[in-house]
């Protein structure tokens, strides 16, 4: 038997923090989603019907945070917040979706960062973060990313964490205007036994070293 985690939750890890995706936070979102309007439009999701359409933030706050109550979701926004700062500065968006309990316990994680911090260690450290939560505080067996093949940036990320390669999904998802192509990757916690997190921030100081 299982009961639906507490919601909200809020993780964070040195200066990374994630927290609730909330109504207030619209203009910020909307902003940053706008200025990186040419670096996510060839991985968005799109409506497979013709006359369809796409949710307005408010109604996918409505929704994720629905769906984060009843234990199916949890819709994070990924923010940065220096020691000294009393302002949290909005990098991306993160959320963990289709969480199946009972015989399955798995879930799927989609994430987006601002092209202006990529290739800084936040996309992976997010992903590494939520991960422990989901395999550890909610007792979830399996976590999954799913990526499309020509998506190098986020395939660099799984490639980091150590996501196994479960293969092609072909036309998977709607994206950009037709069915695309992904690759899946997945973990469970037999992979990770002392976590995602610990071991990629020990890689990144000895990098650094």
């Amino acid at each position: 038997m299982w009961s639906a985690p507490s919601w909200p939750v809020t993780l964070s890890t040195g200066s990374l923090v994630l927290r609730p995706i909330r109504h207030r936070d619209r203009a910020a979102w909307t902003a940053l989603r706008h200025r990186n309007a040419r670096w996510l439009a060839p991985w968005e999701a799109s409506n497979p019907d013709p006359e369809g359409y796409l949710p307005t933030y408010h109604q996918m706050v409505r929704s994720l945070t629905g769906q984060a109550r009843a234990g199916a979701a949890l819709p994070f926004l990924i923010t940065e917040q220096h020691p000294g700062s009393r302002d949290a500065r909005l990098v991306g968006q993160l959320t963990v979706s289709g969480i199946t309990w009972g015989s399955a316990m798995t879930a799927t994680l989609g994430y987006w960062v601002d092209a202006e911090r990529a290739g800084r260690g936040i996309a992976p450290t997010a992903v590494a973060l939520v991960t422990d939560y989901c395999l550890g505080e909610l007792g979830l067996h399996r976590m999954e990313i799913n990526i499309r093949p020509e998506n190098i940036a986020s395939l660099r990320v799984v490639e980091k964490l150590g996501f196994r390669d479960e293969g092609l999904r072909p036309r998977y998802l709607h994206i950009a205007g037709e069915w695309a192509d992904h690759r899946s990757f997945a973990l469970t916690s037999e992979d990770v036994p002392r976590g995602l997190l610990t071991p990629w921030l020990e890689s990144l100081h000895q990098r650094h070293d």
